[in-house]
């Protein structure tokens, strides 16, 4: 079982298998919880200057902000999951 790693924009990668929770940047919870890691030097913007689109929340309590839809990181970890399920 190697690393499996998910792009989430811009050249950035993701540890797949850290990934708890990957949601929408515009409810008031997930603003609390993007200022408490950046307190907490736990946030990590990998948006490049452009619009965050989705929030990454990770196990180790790391919130990583990316540019690109909720959608799109989740259709690439399902496909880096069914890459790794047809080389079992």
């Amino acid at each position: 079982m190697g690393l499996k790693l998910i792009n989430v924009g811009f050249g950035n990668v993701v540890v797949a298998n850290r990934i708890v929770a990957i949601v929408s940047p515009g409810s008031a919870p997930i603003k609390r919880m993007k200022e408490a890691a950046r307190e907490k030097g736990k946030l990590i913007d990998a948006t490049c200057g452009r619009r965050t689109r989705a929030v990454i929340i990770t196990d180790s309590d790391h919130i990583i902000l990316s540019a690109i839809q909720p959608e799109t990181v989740a259709n690439r970890l399902i496909e880096e999951s069914g890459r790794e399920d047809e080389e079992e």
